[in-house]
């Protein structure tokens, strides 16, 4: 099993800036992919940036320019940066774990997932 931890969300106006942290544990060597989802009020969810261990990314269009995933092995943490924030980035955010190398936005969910954080964009 994996255990998927988020911190780093809250309220922020829009234009500014966040951080999302997302830190691992457990069988963590069985993992090959990792990505961030949210959903907002009334949405579906959506897969918005994907990192493999090879590494390569992936980005929904609608985050595309303004979100970076990152990783740091050395503290088992995957990172996603938000610039530019607008109010339609308002959503409960997911950190998600695969056993596959997948770098696609679409297709089943992801194995494992965090408890979600919170991003509130205020216009």
């Amino acid at each position: 099993q994996v255990q998927l931890v988020e911190s780093g969300g809250g309220l922020v106006q829009a234009g500014g800036s966040l951080r999302l942290s997302c830190a691992a544990s457990g069988s963590i060597f069985s993992i090959n992919a990792m990505g961030w989802y949210r959903q907002a009020p009334g949405k579906q969810r959506e897969l918005v940036a994907t990192l493999t261990t090879r590494p390569s990314t992936n980005y929904a269009d609608s985050v595309k320019g303004r979100f970076t995933i990152s990783r740091d092995n050395a503290k088992n943490t995957v990172y996603l940066q938000m610039n530019s924030l607008k109010p339609e980035d308002t959503a409960v955010y997911y950190c998600a774990a695969d056993r596959l190398r997948r770098t696609g936005l679409t297709g089943r969910p992801y194995d494992f997932w965090g408890q979600g954080t919170q991003v509130t964009v205020s216009s």
